[in-house]
C-alpha cells in the first residue's frame, strides 16, 4: 500500500482564496481558529481583484444612505403619506433584522467541504472568522451588496403594495447600513458601558467561544426567538 497523502496545509504567506478549498473537510475547523491581527491576509495574486475585497467602513453610509433616501422619495412621489412611509421604513428595518439573523445562521455558517464550497464560504464570511480584526474586510463591498439586494427587492415587490415597496426596501437598506456600521464598531470600537458594551461582548463571544450560537449582530432578538441564544454561563466567561 502507498503512503497516505499528507493533509493540505494553508500557506499564510501566499494568497489564500484559492488555497482554502483544498482543505476539504478540515476547512471548518481551520476557519474557526481565529488569527487576531489587524493586518489582513492577501486574498488574490491579482492586484485588481485584491483591491475589490477591501472596503473602508465609512464607504457603506456614503454609498447607501443616499440610495435609502431615493427609494423613500419614490414612495412619497407615488402618493404615500409621510407617516405611512415612515412606518414602512421602520418595517423594513425590522425585516432586515430577521434577514441579518437568517443569512448569518443559515448561509454564512453553512458547513462546506467541497473545493468551491469552501472557497465561496471563505470569501463571504469565513475570512472574517479566520481574521476577525481585519478592518478592511469587515463590511460588505458595495458591489456584493447590490447583487444580494436584488432578491430582497423582488421579495418586497411580491409581499407589499407597489407604492410601499420602495419605502420598505429603503428601510431594509437602512437596516443593512446600521448593521454593517455596528458590526465594525463591535470589533474596533471601545464601548465602556451600556447596551453597546453588552453587544460587543455578545458578538465577540460568538467569535471566540461559542460560534454556533449568537448569530444576531445588532440585536439578540432572533437568537432568543429561535433558541440560539448562548447560555448565561457561556456568555459570562
Amino acid at each position: 500500500m502507498g503512503a497516505e497523502a499528507e493533509p493540505f496545509a494553508v500557506d499564510l504567506n501566499k494568497p489564500l482564496v484559492f488555497q482554502v478549498g483544498h482543505l476539504g473537510e478540515a476547512y471548518d475547523e481551520w476557519v474557526h481558529k481565529p488569527i487576531v491581527s489587524k493586518e489582513g491576509p492577501r486574498f488574490f495574486a491579482n492586484d485588481f481583484l485584491e483591491l475589490l475585497t477591501r472596503t473602508r467602513w465609512w464607504v457603506i453610509p456614503i454609498v447607501w444612505l443616499p440610495v435609502v433616501c431615493w427609494f423613500v422619495s419614490i414612495s412619497l412621489r407615488m402618493g404615500v403619506a409621510p407617516p405611512q412611509a415612515a412606518v414602512s421604513v421602520v418595517g423594513g428595518v425590522f425585516i432586515w433584522t430577521l434577514l441579518e439573523y437568517s443569512l448569518h445562521r443559515f448561509v454564512f455558517h453553512k458547513k462546506t467541504t467541497s473545493y468551491w464550497g469552501n472557497t465561496l464560504h471563505y470569501l463571504i464570511h469565513g475570512c472574517h472568522h479566520k481574521h476577525p480584526m481585519d478592518g478592511l474586510r469587515l463590511v460588505f463591498p458595495p458591489a456584493a451588496t447590490a447583487i444580494l439586494s436584488v432578491p430582497v427587492w423582488t421579495l418586497f415587490r411580491i409581499i407589499s403594495p407597489s407604492s410601499l415597496t420602495p419605502a420598505l426596501f429603503g428601510g431594509s437598506l437602512l437596516g443593512y447600513v446600521l448593521y454593517d456600521c455596528t458590526h465594525y464598531y463591535l470589533h474596533h470600537g471601545k464601548p465602556s458601558k451600556g447596551f453597546s458594551k453588552h453587544l460587543k461582548k455578545y458578538h465577540l463571544n460568538h467569535h471566540f467561544r461559542i460560534q454556533n450560537k449568537g448569530f444576531g449582530i445588532t440585536s439578540s432578538l432572533w437568537d432568543d426567538v429561535f433558541g440560539t441564544l448562548p447560555s448565561a454561563k457561556a456568555a459570562s466567561k
